[in-house]
């Protein structure tokens, strides 16, 4: 079994590192360097994990999806999503990127982690211990999730026909949101330059420049550089520079 996943700012990675380390499984980001196509074909059962944003998964997921699609043709698949409350269909909305027949879900699960979107008063950021509540959830689920599988039970969170309407109550919107905040980063007048941003950036979006950081228009909103700049000073979706970041797990 290989695990497959991208975590824009550490919870979704350390959901499947926690699954891996139960079932002493492969795990690997999908940003890395490696033969992906290899590493699925080997593998009679592959997992996936990734963020939901607005029950819609991010598009650096459903690019790498669409790229390897037809190596998942005859897989089982797991399914796990992280949310911040609820997604409704969240893991079930990956199907959505398989021709039909492709792949078999054999176990599909939501984990409630912690709020990264730091530049709202909408959610509080929570950091340090204050963040224990969720990994002890996560642990007590996921050892459930290990359990399951290996007595062969299938249950599939968000596939049902309320998960179902809850998801589009929140997705309708977001295709359209995601598509005009491409070009949603601003830096402002704090940055020292330290490029930090462009390093870490999954979508290769910032470049430096003798007038500072440039965005290309490539975006995907995962609030990386939010959270990591040391002076607060870039920002995605909601441009108001934040008063605490979240620091992420571990």
């Amino acid at each position: 079994m290989i695990m497959l996943y991208f975590s824009g700012t550490g919870n979704s990675k350390y959901i499947a590192n926690l699954f891996t380390q139960k079932i002493d499984g492969e795990c690997y980001s999908i940003e890395e360097q490696i033969d992906f196509e290899k590493a699925i074909q080997k593998h009679d059962t592959i997992a996936f994990c990734y963020p939901i944003y607005a029950s819609c998964i991010p598009r650096i997921m459903r690019e790498f999806v669409t790229k390897y699609v037809e190596k998942l043709k005859d897989k089982k698949l797991i399914i796990f999503c992280t949310q911040l409350m609820f997604s409704g269909d969240g893991a079930r909305v990956f199907t959505d990127l398989l021709p039909d027949g492709y792949g078999e879900v054999i176990y599909a699960e939501h984990f409630n982690m912690p709020n990264n979107i730091c530049n709202t008063k909408l959610f509080k950021i929570k950091n340090g211990e204050q963040i224990n509540k969720y990994l002890k959830e996560a642990d007590k689920k996921m050892n459930r999730v290990c359990d399951d599988l290996k007595q062969g039970k299938v249950k599939k969170r968000g596939f049902n026909k309320f998960s179902n309407f809850l998801g589009k109550s929140q997705s309708g919107h977001w295709p359209q949101i995601e598509e005009k905040n491409r070009s949603s980063v601003k830096v402002d007048d704090d940055c020292i330059n330290c490029n930090l941003c462009v390093k870490i950036c999954p979508m290769k979006n910032l470049t430096s420049s003798d007038d500072g950081i440039i965005q290309n228009n490539n975006c995907i909103i995962c609030y990386r550089c939010v959270n990591a700049c040391p002076k607060k000073a870039i920002t995605v979706l909601i441009n108001k520079k934040p008063k605490k970041q979240y620091k992420g797990i571990g």
